[in-house]
């Protein structure tokens, strides 16, 4: 038995024919375009990190939804916010019956979506994830300028710069690990390693010669006889992945360093809630100093 596997030329084109003879005869963006070029009024974001700088940096009225992730307290640091506007969930169909004349998504969110919508006319602006504290201010730019709204993101870069540089913690450098579920950890050049050095921690899982996020053995984590271990909150109900935080030697680690745990919202996405995370470790940075 042969099994008929469409391509993605196929898809397209039964997508066209659902959305009807308009849209089949929607052309693709043409650079310069002054109607391209215009303030969007119908902005869709489908992207997590997207959705929270928009509801930041939108004129009232111009942002119509954001992704059901904004309404998720374990990733989201804008819930109450995201209650206010229509949630999709990245469906190229439910994003389109909405008439949007930008869709703001991440470099990895829902990629047949945005393959979809831009061969539809749809402007899609793609913003990729931060890895340093310096691409956050680029995000912050890069979306203000597709809403048309780059005053407002210039006030939020000044505003971010100045509140970051006010919570660096400078001297000596005290031992850091990040642990997650699994044995998850964020290496060296990322956003997590730069917020650490930032607070006056060096990083043990970059020193450990990991780039990157992957996992950090719990007999390299102890050997390592971190001062601070950072965790997440735990997630609601029994999972299996999280039994490694529980580990009788890394409950012997703790009776010797200290322990931060945090928020994970505050440390996805390249928003003004990163602060919180920065913050809360540089409270941590000086607490652990106190105590010597």
């Amino acid at each position: 038995m042969s099994v008929f596997v469409p391509s993605s030329d196929l898809i397209r084109a039964a997508v066209l024919v659902l959305f009807g003879a308009g849209a089949a005869c929607a052309e693709a963006p043409v650079p310069g375009d002054p109607a391209q070029d215009a303030t969007p009024s119908r902005v869709v974001s489908i992207n997590l990190c997207t959705d929270q700088l928009a509801m930041l940096l939108a004129a009232p009225g111009q942002l119509i939804s954001v992704s059901h992730l904004a309404s998720d307290p374990l990733s989201s640091s804008m819930v109450e916010q995201a209650a206010g506007y229509v949630q999709n969930r990245g469906g190229a169909e439910q994003v389109y019956l909405m008439h949007p004349d930008l869709v703001l998504a991440g470099t990895y969110t829902a990629t047949a979506t945005v393959e979809l919508l831009t061969g539809l006319g749809v402007k899609v602006v793609q913003v990729p994830p931060a890895d340093t504290l310096a691409q956050v201010v680029d995000q912050m730019r890069v979306v203000g300028a597709a809403l048309g709204r780059e005053a407002e993101a210039e006030a939020m870069v000044t505003r971010f710069q100045s509140d970051l540089a006010a919570l660096a913690v400078p001297g000596d450098k005290a031992s850091a690990a990040m642990y997650y579920p699994n044995g998850y950890t964020a290496g060296a050049g990322t956003l997590s390693d730069e917020i650490l050095t930032l607070t006056g921690f060096h990083n043990v899982a970059g020193e450990a010669g990991l780039t990157g996020g992957g996992i950090l053995p719990l007999e390299r984590l102890v050997m390592a006889a971190p001062k601070m271990i950072v965790t997440s909150t735990p997630y609601p109900g029994h999972s299996r992945s999280e039994e490694i935080l529980t580990h009788p030697a890394l409950s012997a680690i703790r009776d010797t360093a200290a322990r931060a745990r945090m928020s994970d919202a505050d440390w996805v996405c390249g928003t003004p809630y990163l602060l919180n995370a920065v913050r809360g470790m540089a409270e941590a940075r000086r607490a652990l100093e106190e105590a010597r």
